[in-house]
């Protein structure tokens, strides 16, 4: 059985090749497939097939895809881009005759407000549409996204945002990927929708609080409008369609749109989700 992982040089991707090597799939039937191979040079050294793959060039899809069984499509990181990048490998997949399309998205695609939803909606009806059996992977707030605001408020004493009292599910990329891995490997996850994020959704109030005790010393949140957010956030170098995304998604937390309480994530992994405590110590450890 040959899987293919899709954007496999990048962070989510490495976590989940090296949880199906861990896991005891062969290397050589796991494809890394990379925009740059030479980015992938461990993995070639470690026995897993490295393959061109861009999503932007339907051709170097057609060729990395070829023979898979399984496909994990991580989706892209170019928002506006990402619909026709993901047909792109929607349709190598159906070339491939693939056993299996699992799918990165977004809590509640189908329903959610949020900037970021529109293309992961899109993009899961294409794979309904194509035919193939499809898991989607819902991944809630990626926990590393609050790395560079951790380690600033851990040395300013003050953590901003725009999230008020909204809770969210932030899962690490380990754990997001171990649940892929168990999709992978696993059998019955055809046809399947997780909703996917931490065993208990939390404030930024409370991560203040965990970077607090992290820290040694107090750290407070600072609720901002939706503009001083997005300001904030350009003054930190933030490019302006990023920002204005982020503060999108501040807001969406507000309202709850990234809270999950489905317990998938926890029951695919076999395990429970990383706390926020040990979150927030890895992070500042890594910082």
């Amino acid at each position: 059985m040959t899987i293919v992982v899709t954007g496999a040089s990048g962070q989510l991707g490495h976590h989940v090749v090296d949880g199906l090597l861990n896991a005891g799939v062969p290397a050589g039937d796991i494809v890394a497939a990379v925009r740059t191979p030479a980015k992938a040079a461990d993995l070639a050294a470690r026995g897993v097939q490295v393959r061109e793959a861009d999503y932007d060039r339907p051709e170097t899809l057609k060729a990395a895809l070829a023979g898979a069984d399984k496909v994990l499509l991580i989706s892209g990181s170019e928002p506006g881009r990402r619909v026709p990048q993901h047909q792109a490998v929607v349709t190598a997949a159906q070339e491939a005759g693939a056993s299996l399309l699992a799918y990165t998205s977004i809590p509640y695609a189908d329903s959610s407000p949020l900037m970021l939803a529109a293309e992961h909606k899109a993009t899961e009806e294409a794979i309904r549409a194509s035919g193939l059996s499809f898991t989607f992977l819902r991944n809630s707030w990626y926990f590393e996204n609050y790395g560079p605001s951790i380690a600033n408020a851990a040395a300013t004493g003050t953590l901003t945002g725009g999230a008020g009292e909204g809770r969210v599910s932030a899962g690490t990329r380990a754990d997001y990927a171990a649940a892929a891995v168990a999709v992978l490997t696993g059998a019955g996850h055809e046809g399947q929708v997780y909703e996917l994020g931490s065993d208990e959704a939390w404030t930024y109030a409370d991560l203040a609080d965990a970077i607090s005790a992290a820290a040694g010393k107090p750290v407070t949140y600072q609720n901002l409008s939706r503009s001083e957010n997005r300001a904030a956030l350009l003054a930190a170098g933030l490019p302006e369609g990023y920002a204005e995304a982020l503060a999108d998604s501040d807001e969406g937390i507000a309202e709850g749109y990234l809270e999950v309480h489905s317990g998938d994530l926890a029951r695919l992994i076999g395990r429970p989700v990383t706390t926020l405590s040990d979150a927030v110590t890895a992070s500042l450890q890594q910082a």
